[in-house]
Protein backbone atom coordinates (compact mmCIF):
# COMPACT_ATOMS: atom_id res chain seq x y z
CA UNK A 1 0.00 0.00 0.00
CA UNK A 2 0.86 3.41 -0.28
CA UNK A 3 1.08 5.39 2.96
CA UNK A 4 1.25 8.90 2.32
CA UNK A 5 1.04 9.77 5.98
CA UNK A 6 -0.52 13.62 6.63
CA UNK A 7 1.90 15.81 8.65
CA UNK A 8 1.06 15.31 12.24
CA UNK A 9 1.89 16.65 15.62
CA UNK A 10 5.00 15.49 17.08
CA UNK A 11 3.50 14.37 20.52
CA UNK A 12 0.17 11.91 19.24
CA UNK A 13 -1.44 9.76 22.18
CA UNK A 14 -0.69 6.39 20.89
CA UNK A 15 2.36 5.46 18.27
CA UNK A 16 1.48 3.25 15.32
CA UNK A 17 3.86 1.48 13.25
CA UNK A 18 3.85 0.75 9.77
CA UNK A 19 5.50 -3.07 9.39
CA UNK A 20 7.15 -3.99 6.46
CA UNK A 21 3.94 -5.09 4.67
CA UNK A 22 2.31 -2.27 4.99
CA UNK A 23 4.99 0.15 2.99
CA UNK A 24 6.00 1.06 -0.80
CA UNK A 25 7.92 2.62 -3.01
CA UNK A 26 6.93 6.30 -2.62
CA UNK A 27 5.09 5.58 1.12
CA UNK A 28 6.07 8.99 2.76
CA UNK A 29 5.29 10.82 6.72
CA UNK A 30 5.87 14.45 7.73
CA UNK A 31 5.61 16.37 10.76
CA UNK A 32 5.67 20.06 11.28
CA UNK A 33 7.83 21.42 14.09
CA UNK A 34 9.14 25.27 15.08
CA UNK A 35 12.51 25.45 16.30
CA UNK A 36 12.60 27.42 19.88
CA UNK A 37 16.15 29.06 21.33
CA UNK A 38 14.65 26.19 24.10
CA UNK A 39 15.14 23.49 21.60
CA UNK A 40 18.23 24.72 20.92
CA UNK A 41 19.51 25.02 24.64
CA UNK A 42 18.39 21.42 25.81
CA UNK A 43 20.37 20.07 22.79
CA UNK A 44 23.00 21.59 23.80
CA UNK A 45 22.62 20.95 26.93
CA UNK A 46 22.11 17.10 26.15
CA UNK A 47 25.06 16.45 24.06
CA UNK A 48 27.85 19.08 25.40
CA UNK A 49 27.86 20.95 22.32
CA UNK A 50 28.16 24.67 22.87
CA UNK A 51 29.41 26.08 20.08
CA UNK A 52 28.59 30.11 20.90
CA UNK A 53 27.26 30.09 17.39
CA UNK A 54 24.37 28.11 19.30
CA UNK A 55 24.35 29.38 22.46
CA UNK A 56 25.82 32.63 22.50
CA UNK A 57 23.75 35.43 20.92
CA UNK A 58 27.00 37.98 21.50
CA UNK A 59 29.25 36.25 19.29
CA UNK A 60 26.43 34.66 16.89
CA UNK A 61 25.93 38.43 16.58
CA UNK A 62 28.91 38.65 14.73
CA UNK A 63 29.42 35.34 13.05
CA UNK A 64 28.56 34.92 9.02
CA UNK A 65 24.94 34.29 10.12
CA UNK A 66 24.69 37.34 12.34
CA UNK A 67 22.20 35.30 14.92
CA UNK A 68 21.67 32.18 16.55
CA UNK A 69 21.42 29.08 14.69
CA UNK A 70 20.38 25.69 15.78
CA UNK A 71 22.75 22.78 15.33
CA UNK A 72 22.67 20.96 12.08
CA UNK A 73 21.93 17.60 14.03
CA UNK A 74 18.83 18.96 15.72
CA UNK A 75 17.40 18.73 12.46
CA UNK A 76 18.57 14.84 11.93
CA UNK A 77 17.29 14.30 15.60
CA UNK A 78 13.95 14.98 13.93
CA UNK A 79 14.36 12.74 10.82
CA UNK A 80 15.29 10.27 13.36
CA UNK A 81 11.89 11.40 15.26
CA UNK A 82 9.64 10.97 12.15
CA UNK A 83 11.30 7.46 11.36
CA UNK A 84 10.97 5.90 15.07
CA UNK A 85 7.60 7.69 16.29
CA UNK A 86 5.90 7.87 12.72
CA UNK A 87 6.97 5.94 9.17
CA UNK A 88 8.06 3.22 9.80
CA UNK A 89 7.34 4.15 13.97
CA UNK A 90 7.35 1.55 16.94
CA UNK A 91 9.95 -1.00 16.42
CA UNK A 92 12.58 0.13 13.60
CA UNK A 93 15.98 0.11 13.58
CA UNK A 94 18.10 2.82 12.30
CA UNK A 95 21.03 1.47 9.71
CA UNK A 96 22.49 4.04 8.37
CA UNK A 97 22.27 8.14 7.68
CA UNK A 98 23.48 10.28 5.40
CA UNK A 99 22.69 14.29 5.45
CA UNK A 100 23.61 17.18 3.82
CA UNK A 101 23.33 21.02 5.72
CA UNK A 102 22.18 23.40 3.13
CA UNK A 103 21.02 25.98 4.78
CA UNK A 104 20.95 27.44 8.53
CA UNK A 105 17.77 26.62 10.93
CA UNK A 106 17.24 29.95 12.66
CA UNK A 107 15.17 30.20 16.02
CA UNK A 108 11.70 30.59 14.93
CA UNK A 109 12.20 28.55 11.57
CA UNK A 110 9.47 26.00 11.00
CA UNK A 111 10.36 22.55 9.44
CA UNK A 112 8.69 20.03 7.72
CA UNK A 113 10.39 17.05 8.03
CA UNK A 114 10.00 14.46 5.46
CA UNK A 115 10.90 10.91 4.88
CA UNK A 116 10.00 9.47 1.64
CA UNK A 117 10.56 5.38 0.53
CA UNK A 118 12.91 5.31 -2.71
CA UNK A 119 14.16 1.96 -1.99
CA UNK A 120 12.52 -1.51 -0.89
CA UNK A 121 13.91 -4.90 -0.04
CA UNK A 122 10.98 -6.55 1.61
CA UNK A 123 12.46 -9.90 1.84
CA UNK A 124 15.42 -8.56 3.88
CA UNK A 125 12.90 -5.84 5.66
CA UNK A 126 15.08 -3.00 4.42
CA UNK A 127 14.20 0.18 3.67
CA UNK A 128 15.79 3.35 2.05
CA UNK A 129 14.16 6.77 2.66
CA UNK A 130 14.90 10.01 1.33
CA UNK A 131 14.87 12.67 4.14
CA UNK A 132 14.88 16.38 4.08
CA UNK A 133 13.83 19.52 6.33
CA UNK A 134 12.29 22.22 4.41
CA UNK A 135 11.64 25.52 5.95
CA UNK A 136 8.52 27.64 6.26
CA UNK A 137 9.91 29.89 3.34
CA UNK A 138 9.98 26.61 0.78
CA UNK A 139 13.89 26.34 1.47
CA UNK A 140 15.39 22.52 1.74
CA UNK A 141 17.62 23.20 4.67
CA UNK A 142 18.91 19.33 5.30
CA UNK A 143 18.84 16.78 2.60
CA UNK A 144 19.88 13.13 3.02
CA UNK A 145 19.43 9.42 3.03
CA UNK A 146 18.16 6.80 5.59
CA UNK A 147 18.64 3.06 5.36
CA UNK A 148 16.30 1.51 8.37
CA UNK A 149 15.22 -1.90 9.17
CA UNK A 150 11.51 -1.80 9.41
CA UNK A 151 9.34 -3.79 11.47
CA UNK A 152 7.33 -6.79 10.55
CA UNK A 153 4.70 -6.79 13.15
CA UNK A 154 1.81 -3.94 13.86
CA UNK A 155 2.30 -2.15 17.02
CA UNK A 156 0.24 0.42 18.51
CA UNK A 157 1.82 1.63 21.71
CA UNK A 158 0.86 4.80 24.47
CA UNK A 159 3.02 7.24 24.00
CA UNK A 160 5.35 7.29 27.11
CA UNK A 161 5.42 10.99 28.87
CA UNK A 162 8.51 12.21 29.61
CA UNK A 163 8.77 15.17 32.02
CA UNK A 164 9.87 18.37 30.30
CA UNK A 165 13.18 19.41 31.74
CA UNK A 166 13.84 22.47 33.63
CA UNK A 167 15.76 24.48 31.86
CA UNK A 168 16.49 28.32 32.25
CA UNK A 169 16.92 30.65 29.83
CA UNK A 170 19.09 32.78 32.07
CA UNK A 171 20.15 35.41 29.15
CA UNK A 172 16.56 35.93 28.16
CA UNK A 173 15.35 37.89 31.01
CA UNK A 174 18.56 39.75 30.96
CA UNK A 175 18.93 39.91 27.48
CA UNK A 176 15.37 41.89 27.58
CA UNK A 177 16.88 43.82 30.30
CA UNK A 178 19.88 45.39 28.25
CA UNK A 179 17.41 45.84 24.95
CA UNK A 180 15.27 48.16 27.65
CA UNK A 181 18.28 49.98 28.85
CA UNK A 182 19.28 50.69 25.24
CA UNK A 183 16.63 52.86 24.67
CA UNK A 184 17.71 55.13 27.56
CA UNK A 185 20.21 58.09 27.05
CA UNK A 186 23.59 56.81 28.53
CA UNK A 187 24.43 57.91 31.86
CA UNK A 188 27.41 59.40 33.86
CA UNK A 189 28.40 56.75 36.87
CA UNK A 190 30.97 57.73 39.39
CA UNK A 191 32.86 53.99 40.41
CA UNK A 192 33.69 54.59 43.40
CA UNK A 193 37.32 53.40 44.78
CA UNK A 194 37.29 50.86 41.90
CA UNK A 195 40.39 49.20 43.39
CA UNK A 196 39.84 45.57 42.48
CA UNK A 197 39.79 43.35 39.67
CA UNK A 198 35.84 42.51 39.95
CA UNK A 199 35.15 46.54 40.57
CA UNK A 200 37.35 47.68 37.45
CA UNK A 201 35.87 44.94 35.41
CA UNK A 202 32.52 45.63 35.84
CA UNK A 203 32.70 49.20 35.19
CA UNK A 204 34.47 49.01 32.17
CA UNK A 205 32.38 46.28 30.90
CA UNK A 206 29.24 48.42 31.84
CA UNK A 207 31.34 51.21 29.70
CA UNK A 208 31.95 49.08 26.62
CA UNK A 209 28.34 48.29 26.01
CA UNK A 210 26.96 51.48 26.43
CA UNK A 211 25.25 51.92 29.16
CA UNK A 212 27.45 54.30 31.07
CA UNK A 213 30.02 56.40 31.17
CA UNK A 214 32.35 55.63 34.06
CA UNK A 215 34.11 58.02 35.75
CA UNK A 216 36.51 55.76 38.00
CA UNK A 217 36.71 57.80 41.54
CA UNK A 218 39.78 56.61 43.57
CA UNK A 219 43.79 56.78 43.82
CA UNK A 220 44.38 57.13 39.89
CA UNK A 221 48.16 55.17 40.45
CA UNK A 222 46.54 52.43 42.02
CA UNK A 223 43.88 51.79 39.30
CA UNK A 224 46.55 52.08 36.35
CA UNK A 225 48.57 49.87 37.99
CA UNK A 226 45.28 47.26 38.48
CA UNK A 227 44.20 48.13 34.93
CA UNK A 228 47.63 47.45 33.59
CA UNK A 229 48.20 43.94 35.30
CA UNK A 230 44.60 42.37 33.83
CA UNK A 231 44.90 43.77 30.59
CA UNK A 232 42.21 46.87 31.04
CA UNK A 233 41.86 49.50 28.64
CA UNK A 234 41.55 52.54 30.33
CA UNK A 235 41.49 54.92 27.10
CA UNK A 236 38.21 57.59 26.76
CA UNK A 237 37.88 56.66 30.41
CA UNK A 238 37.53 59.60 32.76
CA UNK A 239 39.74 59.16 36.39
CA UNK A 240 39.02 61.37 39.36
CA UNK A 241 42.29 60.82 41.77
CA UNK A 242 41.66 61.21 45.41
CA UNK A 243 43.99 59.75 48.04
CA UNK A 244 41.73 56.78 49.68
CA UNK A 245 38.74 55.21 49.55
CA UNK A 246 36.68 57.29 52.19
CA UNK A 247 37.98 60.31 49.94
CA UNK A 248 36.54 58.62 46.88
CA UNK A 249 33.07 58.39 48.33
CA UNK A 250 32.90 62.00 49.41
CA UNK A 251 34.01 63.23 45.93
CA UNK A 252 31.42 60.66 44.33
CA UNK A 253 28.68 62.42 46.61
CA UNK A 254 30.03 66.03 45.57
CA UNK A 255 29.77 65.24 42.20
CA UNK A 256 26.20 63.95 42.16
CA UNK A 257 25.28 67.49 43.42
CA UNK A 258 27.64 68.96 40.86
CA UNK A 259 25.72 67.60 38.51
CA UNK A 260 28.72 65.87 36.87
CA UNK A 261 26.97 62.06 37.62
CA UNK A 262 24.06 60.48 36.96
CA UNK A 263 24.70 57.32 39.27
CA UNK A 264 26.87 55.89 41.45
CA UNK A 265 28.44 52.17 41.88
CA UNK A 266 30.18 50.91 45.26
CA UNK A 267 33.55 49.55 44.45
CA UNK A 268 36.21 48.03 46.69
CA UNK A 269 34.88 49.84 49.71
CA UNK A 270 32.55 49.00 52.53
CA UNK A 271 29.10 49.83 51.33
CA UNK A 272 28.77 51.37 55.18
CA UNK A 273 31.54 53.47 54.20
CA UNK A 274 29.83 55.02 50.64
CA UNK A 275 26.35 54.82 52.46
CA UNK A 276 27.74 57.11 55.35
CA UNK A 277 28.20 59.74 52.49
CA UNK A 278 25.25 59.30 51.17
CA UNK A 279 23.17 59.59 54.10
CA UNK A 280 25.10 62.13 55.84
CA UNK A 281 22.25 64.91 56.61
CA UNK A 282 24.39 67.95 55.17
CA UNK A 283 26.18 66.76 52.22
CA UNK A 284 24.04 63.49 51.41
CA UNK A 285 21.70 62.10 48.63
CA UNK A 286 18.96 61.55 50.95
CA UNK A 287 15.01 62.67 49.94
CA UNK A 288 12.39 62.47 51.64
CA UNK A 289 12.42 58.70 51.77
CA UNK A 290 14.29 55.83 53.83
CA UNK A 291 16.76 54.57 51.13
CA UNK A 292 16.66 50.50 50.98
CA UNK A 293 18.31 47.77 48.74
CA UNK A 294 16.10 46.02 45.75
CA UNK A 295 17.42 42.55 44.81
CA UNK A 296 16.18 41.79 41.24
CA UNK A 297 16.21 38.29 40.52
CA UNK A 298 15.86 35.95 37.56
CA UNK A 299 14.53 32.88 39.34
CA UNK A 300 14.45 29.71 36.71
CA UNK A 301 11.13 28.35 38.48
CA UNK A 302 9.28 31.49 38.54
CA UNK A 303 7.50 33.50 35.55
CA UNK A 304 8.93 36.66 35.80
CA UNK A 305 11.32 38.69 37.62
CA UNK A 306 11.40 38.89 41.31
CA UNK A 307 12.20 41.81 43.80
CA UNK A 308 13.30 41.30 47.08
CA UNK A 309 13.78 43.92 49.27
CA UNK A 310 15.27 44.62 51.78
CA UNK A 311 18.22 42.45 52.05
CA UNK A 312 21.27 44.92 52.08
CA UNK A 313 20.56 47.96 54.37
CA UNK A 314 17.65 48.07 56.87
CA UNK A 315 18.60 45.98 59.70
CA UNK A 316 15.24 46.19 61.63
CA UNK A 317 13.36 48.75 59.72
CA UNK A 318 10.42 50.35 61.65
CA UNK A 319 6.93 50.32 60.53
CA UNK A 320 7.82 53.69 58.78
CA UNK A 321 10.87 52.67 57.09
CA UNK A 322 9.25 49.57 55.81
CA UNK A 323 6.53 51.80 54.13
CA UNK A 324 9.18 53.68 52.30
CA UNK A 325 10.80 50.26 51.67
CA UNK A 326 7.39 49.38 50.03
CA UNK A 327 7.31 52.16 47.91
CA UNK A 328 10.86 52.03 47.07
CA UNK A 329 10.54 48.79 45.43
CA UNK A 330 7.41 50.19 43.75
CA UNK A 331 9.11 53.07 41.88
CA UNK A 332 11.73 50.24 40.84
CA UNK A 333 9.19 47.95 39.57
CA UNK A 334 7.87 51.02 37.73
CA UNK A 335 10.97 51.79 36.32
CA UNK A 336 11.26 47.69 34.90
CA UNK A 337 8.11 48.25 33.27
CA UNK A 338 5.65 46.73 35.77
CA UNK A 339 3.16 48.75 35.34
CA UNK A 340 0.61 47.24 38.56
CA UNK A 341 3.40 45.04 40.43
CA UNK A 342 1.59 42.59 43.11
CA UNK A 343 3.49 43.37 46.45
CA UNK A 344 4.04 40.27 49.02
CA UNK A 345 4.22 41.96 52.88
CA UNK A 346 6.29 38.33 54.09
CA UNK A 347 5.85 36.84 57.77
CA UNK A 348 5.81 33.30 58.66
CA UNK A 349 2.15 33.49 58.56
CA UNK A 350 -0.83 34.16 56.21
CA UNK A 351 -2.75 35.35 59.40
CA UNK A 352 -3.03 38.76 61.18
CA UNK A 353 -2.01 38.22 64.75
CA UNK A 354 -0.65 40.31 67.27
CA UNK A 355 2.60 37.58 68.41
CA UNK A 356 3.67 38.36 65.62
CA UNK A 357 5.14 41.85 64.87
CA UNK A 358 5.69 41.68 61.38
CA UNK A 359 2.53 39.96 60.63
CA UNK A 360 1.39 43.48 62.34
CA UNK A 361 3.20 45.40 60.04
CA UNK A 362 2.07 43.62 57.06
CA UNK A 363 -1.57 44.02 57.90
CA UNK A 364 -1.14 47.91 58.92
CA UNK A 365 0.98 47.92 55.07
CA UNK A 366 -2.05 46.49 53.12
CA UNK A 367 -4.60 48.93 54.62
CA UNK A 368 -2.21 51.74 54.17
CA UNK A 369 -2.20 50.58 50.48
CA UNK A 370 -6.49 50.35 50.31
CA UNK A 371 -6.45 53.66 52.40
CA UNK A 372 -4.20 55.18 49.19
CA UNK A 373 -1.26 56.08 51.47
CA UNK A 374 0.54 53.70 49.48
CA UNK A 375 -0.45 53.92 45.35
CA UNK A 376 1.05 52.31 42.08
CA UNK A 377 0.45 48.25 43.05
CA UNK A 378 -1.55 45.87 44.50
CA UNK A 379 -0.05 45.52 48.31
CA UNK A 380 -1.04 42.65 50.58
CA UNK A 381 -0.42 40.30 53.70
CA UNK A 382 0.84 39.15 55.52
CA UNK A 383 1.53 36.18 53.02
CA UNK A 384 4.20 33.36 54.07
CA UNK A 385 6.80 32.72 51.30
CA UNK A 386 4.88 29.57 49.85
CA UNK A 387 1.72 31.73 49.28
CA UNK A 388 3.14 34.63 47.57
CA UNK A 389 4.98 32.46 45.40
CA UNK A 390 2.89 29.63 44.79
CA UNK A 391 -0.88 29.77 43.67
CA UNK A 392 -0.81 26.20 44.34
CA UNK A 393 -0.23 26.99 48.14
CA UNK A 394 -2.70 30.41 48.34
CA UNK A 395 -5.22 27.87 46.73
CA UNK A 396 -4.39 25.19 49.40
CA UNK A 397 -4.81 27.73 52.35
CA UNK A 398 -8.28 29.53 51.18
CA UNK A 399 -6.29 32.54 50.19
CA UNK A 400 -7.88 34.77 48.30
CA UNK A 401 -5.70 37.90 46.89
CA UNK A 402 -5.03 39.58 44.15
CA UNK A 403 -1.20 38.89 45.23
CA UNK A 404 -1.47 35.74 46.68
CA UNK A 405 0.75 32.96 43.81
CA UNK A 406 1.82 35.89 41.61
CA UNK A 407 3.91 38.70 43.45
CA UNK A 408 6.12 40.27 41.37
CA UNK A 409 7.80 42.06 45.24
CA UNK A 410 8.91 40.37 48.05
CA UNK A 411 8.93 42.56 51.68
CA UNK A 412 10.53 40.77 54.19
CA UNK A 413 10.36 41.47 57.38
CA UNK A 414 14.17 42.17 57.99
CA UNK A 415 17.45 42.00 56.71
CA UNK A 416 18.47 38.62 58.32
CA UNK A 417 15.26 37.25 56.36
CA UNK A 418 15.88 39.06 53.45
CA UNK A 419 19.22 38.07 52.80
CA UNK A 420 18.52 34.67 53.30
CA UNK A 421 15.74 34.52 51.14
CA UNK A 422 17.61 36.34 48.42
CA UNK A 423 20.86 34.25 49.04
CA UNK A 424 18.81 31.07 49.31
CA UNK A 425 16.98 31.73 45.52
CA UNK A 426 20.52 32.67 44.17
CA UNK A 427 22.68 29.74 45.14
CA UNK A 428 20.60 27.02 45.43
CA UNK A 429 17.53 28.13 43.03
CA UNK A 430 19.71 29.11 40.64
CA UNK A 431 18.49 33.11 40.63
CA UNK A 432 20.60 35.52 38.39
CA UNK A 433 21.01 38.33 40.93
CA UNK A 434 21.23 42.37 40.24
CA UNK A 435 20.11 44.78 42.61
CA UNK A 436 20.19 48.96 43.50
CA UNK A 437 19.21 51.21 45.88
CA UNK A 438 16.55 52.97 45.88
CA UNK A 439 14.79 56.71 47.55
CA UNK A 440 17.94 58.57 47.35
CA UNK A 441 18.86 61.61 44.97
CA UNK A 442 20.24 58.99 42.10
CA UNK A 443 20.49 55.29 41.29
CA UNK A 444 23.24 53.17 43.15
CA UNK A 445 24.33 49.95 42.22
CA UNK A 446 25.64 48.29 45.35
CA UNK A 447 27.69 45.37 44.62
CA UNK A 448 29.28 42.54 46.31
CA UNK A 449 32.97 40.98 45.76
CA UNK A 450 30.85 37.56 45.00
CA UNK A 451 28.65 39.46 41.82
CA UNK A 452 29.32 37.98 38.58
CA UNK A 453 30.15 40.64 35.92
CA UNK A 454 26.81 39.81 34.46
CA UNK A 455 25.11 40.80 37.84
CA UNK A 456 27.30 44.45 37.28
CA UNK A 457 25.98 44.71 33.85
CA UNK A 458 22.62 44.08 35.24
CA UNK A 459 22.89 46.12 37.71
CA UNK A 460 24.20 49.07 36.04
CA UNK A 461 21.07 48.65 33.26
CA UNK A 462 18.19 48.47 36.27
CA UNK A 463 20.45 52.14 37.45
CA UNK A 464 19.69 53.50 34.05
CA UNK A 465 16.35 52.49 33.25
CA UNK A 466 15.46 53.85 37.38
CA UNK A 467 17.89 57.10 36.46
CA UNK A 468 15.12 57.90 33.19
CA UNK A 469 12.39 56.92 36.07
CA UNK A 470 12.96 59.96 38.23
CA UNK A 471 14.21 62.51 35.30
CA UNK A 472 10.42 61.60 34.31
CA UNK A 473 9.19 61.72 37.29
CA UNK A 474 10.62 65.33 38.28
CA UNK A 475 9.43 66.64 35.07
Amino acid sequence: MNANLPTTELAPEMLENHPIGEIAIGSSASLDRTVTKRDIQLFAAITGDVNPAHVDALYASSSQFREIIAHGMLGGALISTVLGTRFPGPGTIYLGQTLKFLKPVRIGDTLTVTVTVTKLEADRGHVTLATTCINQHGDVVIDGQAQVLAPREKLSIARTEIAQPLLADKNLRYDQLMEAARTCPRIRMAVVHPCSREALEGALDASGLGLIEAVLVGPVVRIRELALQNGFDLAGITLVDVPHSHAAAAKAVQMVHAGEVQALMKGSLHSDELLAEVVHPQTGLRTGRRISHVFVLDVPRYPKPLLVTDAAINVAPDFDAKADIVRNAIDLAHALGIRTPKVAILSAVETVTSKLQSAMDAAALSKMADRGQITGALVDGPLAFDNAVSMAAAKTKGIVSPVAGDADVLVVPDLDAGNMVAKQLEYLGDAQAAGIVMGARVPIVLTSRADSAHSRIASCAIALLVAKYLRVSAS
